[in-house]
């Protein structure tokens, strides 16, 4: 028997299980396809877990490094790693929960199974009970996300991990090099770290965290080296070896010269690929990129009519929060209903080890290269009662403006907390505000957010308390 709808989603990550809800508002006949983790990698291996590992870290830190400082002293300070497993899984699985009861409510009907097209309209869906379905779509989303890269000769083993294996798992190992240091290699760092791990971060690029401000990445990796963490940018992974007891990582040097580094793992963070392969999409007629990524248009719109794309298949932005805003048009799209466009370049950006990341738009080597003339401001947080309050002085806000219009740029952030202070900025530069309107909005004192009105004065070339 075959069951028609008006949207069948490919995918029940943030993109696919948020547009099924949005389209189920707008009165369509909905069907969600998933086979392992409905919300996604974020919610079960990925984002959430990760962020209550995370905090665990940032006491953890607190507790063996800070505590005098706080007027704190411990007899015998014992950290227990399973423990900080243990409350990540129960955040994760209590959201997954919440994405299935969402579903219920809403009035999607799910399917638990590998979702195959036999054709652009059709999907053949193996269940999980060894029965099949045939679904058939007026509209196809496909939110079938990314798998993680490895280096050229490497393969997962007990020795080479992934964030997937490395997040869960209750245990850690003494030592590890994490080959890769943007948001997830720099975040496992951080905790492992913290729970008495040696980690070795190896990253091709001159510096940590490379699509980030060069000013923002070198701060970054002057708080690392302060905590121990050793860092080799510039540096190229050029072997691995398994040996019973560990790993033998063999690495080129920005001088050219060789070296072997041993560890107990191996963890790859070196990015992901999109999931184009394995679920029939060579049976649509759907175009791919030059990259591989899935095509699309401003509408989430392929090449094939009725067929839509979004979240990290289409390689437009890799995160969560831009695949949910992506899941929103795409189902306003097929509903008629009125939508917007999305400018990737400046959705928010974060990177949650401490101190945190949070930056939008151009950097500001991006900026004068595209041809603006630019004006730069900055406001560290040690000028700030709130952070100097919080013991949280480490780090500086960074805004980009044209200086011929005032059109805000970009925002570069890096310290405590410093990811919830994003949104301000994102959406002070969504409305098309200037510096100046930044810098009169009246902010709360003492707070963080102030540091924003600040670096806006700044801007002004009138900055208040520095």
């Amino acid at each position: 028997m075959t069951e028609s709808y008006d949207i069948v989603v490919l995918g029940a990550g943030p993109g696919g299980y948020v547009a099924a809800i949005r389209a189920s508002q707008l009165g369509l006949k909905v069907a969600v396809v998933e086979k392992q983790w409905w919300g996604g990698v974020c919610l079960n291996v990925g984002c959430i877990p990760s962020k209550a590992l995370l905090h665990n870290a940032e006491l953890a830190h607190i507790l063996q490094h800070r505590a005098k400082e706080f007027g704190f002293s411990f007899d015998n300070l014992q950290l227990d790693y399973a423990a900080a497993f243990k409350r990540s899984r129960q955040t994760a699985d209590r959201l997954v929960k919440g994405v299935q009861f969402l579903m219920k409510k809403n009035q999607i009907d799910t399917y638990n199974g590998w979702g195959t097209f036999k054709d652009a309209s059709t999907i053949e869906v193996s269940l999980a009970d060894g029965s099949t379905q045939t679904l058939t779509g007026k509209n196809v989303i496909i939110a079938a996300g990314a798998v993680t890269r490895l280096l050229p000769g490497t393969q997962i083993s007990e020795r080479v991990i992934t964030y997937h294996e490395a997040i869960l798992s209750d245990t850690l190992p003494k030592s590890i090099i994490i080959a890769g240091a943007s948001a997830i290699g720099l975040e496992f760092a951080y905790v492992m770290h913290n729970y008495g791990v040696q980690v070795t971060l190896v990253e091709y690029a001159p510096y940590l965290i490379p699509t980030e401000d060069e000013e923002i990445s070198k701060e970054l990796e002057k708080a690392y080296k302060r905590m121990g963490i050793q860092s080799l940018t510039g540096t190229r992974v050029d072997g691995v070896e398994e040996k019973p007891d560990g790993v033998r990582v063999t690495v080129t040097m920005p001088d050219g010269q060789t070296q072997v580094l041993e560890a107990e793992k191996l963890m790859q963070a070196i990015g992901v690929r999109p999931r184009t392969e394995g679920y029939g999409l060579e049976h649509t007629g759907v175009a791919l990129d030059e990259k591989g990524f899935i095509a699309i248009n401003e509408k989430m719109q392929t090449n094939v009519p009725g067929v839509y794309a979004i979240g990290d298949v289409t390689g437009k932005l890799m995160l969560a929060h831009v695949a949910s805003a992506m899941g929103i048009i795409a189902a306003e799209v097929i509903a008629g209903h009125p939508t917007i466009t999305l400018n990737y370049h400046m959705m928010p950006r974060c990177t949650y080890c401490n101190p945190q990341i949070a930056s939008f738009g151009y950097t500001e080597q991006q900026a004068i290269a595209a041809g603006y003339d630019v004006k730069v401001s900055k406001f560290p947080w040690q000028a700030n009662g709130k952070a100097l309050g919080l013991g949280e002085k480490e780090g500086f806000v960074k805004l980009i403006s044209d200086s011929k219009y005032g059109e805000i740029l970009g925002g570069h952030l890096i310290g405590a907390g410093v990811t919830e202070l994003l949104p301000e900025l994102t959406l002070a530069q969504y409305a098309e505000l200037t510096a100046e309107e930044i810098a009169r909005n009246v902010h709360a004192h003492p707070t963080m957010s102030e540091a924003l009105m600040e670096v806006a004065h700044g801007l002004l070339g009138s900055p208040i308390h520095i």
